[in-house]
């Protein structure tokens, strides 16, 4: 399974003890966009359902396959999922340098710039683009990856994204398995996930890298340092791990919920 993340563009609903707070929620909520990500997302996940399907299933692809696919990405419950994820993580966090980076123009258009790289990443194309140019900066020791690699570290992102990803795989393989595909242990599950860990993280620096290089390019100087330092900020700290929080939950799932419907399109073709 694929876990892709989104720095800025996240969700954040506090306790509805504090009118206060759901205003303060209300407002970051408009300026982050988060529905707009979401429906990324939901696109991302009916493209991987082609290829999921051709590569499982025994007959390939097919419309009632895409169907089932297309009701399992739901908006709906994936705002519901991230929503749950963050108001735990930001629980008794000072919203308000939040509110007021997101709603400065450098927050809106840094916002703006990440949405439209994750909607041009879609094209395998410029995926592929987007990743050889990072390598070519690191190669390089170009400037530009020497800023984004500090983007990376100020949130841990690259080990955070490792761990969403393999945690997705665990509970698609649960689902296969509850759903009767195969016959694993909790301990095989783990261990045959664990073996991928290398390539997953490869495969996740190499996509981690080339889209944020792609996002922020545009920004003007200090653009990418000023983020660095709200980032490396608690209340920044704080964001990082609660949009992980969300939507790793929202991934997990997902994720189970397509291992199960995977086991049961499987065996019903067996059929």
């Amino acid at each position: 399974m694929r876990f892709r993340f989104l720095l800025a563009t996240i969700a954040i609903v506090l306790s509805p003890d504090s009118l206060f707070a759901s205003e303060a929620t209300d407002r970051l909520l408009s300026a982050l966009g988060m529905e707009q990500m979401i429906a990324l997302m939901r696109e991302e996940g009916l493209s991987y359902a082609v290829e999921l399907g051709d590569e499982m299933l025994p007959g390939g692809y097919s419309d009632s396959w895409g169907a089932m696919v297309a009701r399992i990405y739901d908006t709906d419950a994936m705002e519901i999922a991230v929503r749950r994820g963050f108001a735990k993580g930001l629980e008794g966090v000072d919203l308000a340098p939040l509110e007021a980076y997101f709603y400065s123009p450098q927050g809106e258009t840094i916002v703006s710039l990440e949405l439209s790289a994750r909607a041009a990443m879609m094209d395998p194309a410029i995926e592929e683009d987007a990743k050889e140019r990072a390598r070519a900066f690191e190669r390089a020791g170009d400037d530009a990856f020497v800023l984004i690699d500090e983007v990376v570290a100020a949130g841990d992102l690259l080990e955070a994204n490792v761990v969403g990803a393999l945690n997705s795989n665990i509970q698609f393989y649960s689902g296969l398995v509850d759903g009767g595909a195969f016959e694993l242990s909790e301990a095989e599950i783990l261990a045959d996930v664990w073996e991928q860990e290398e390539v997953t993280r490869a495969d996740t620096r190499d996509w981690l890298y080339g889209f944020l290089i792609m996002a922020y390019s545009p920004l003007e100087p200090g653009a990418i340092e000023a983020y660095t330092a709200m980032s490396n900020t608690s209340e920044g700290k704080a964001l990082t791990a609660a949009l992980f929080q969300g939507y790793d939950s929202m991934y997990g799932d997902i994720s189970y919920a397509l291992g199960l419907a995977t086991a049961r399109a499987m065996r019903a073709e067996e059929i």
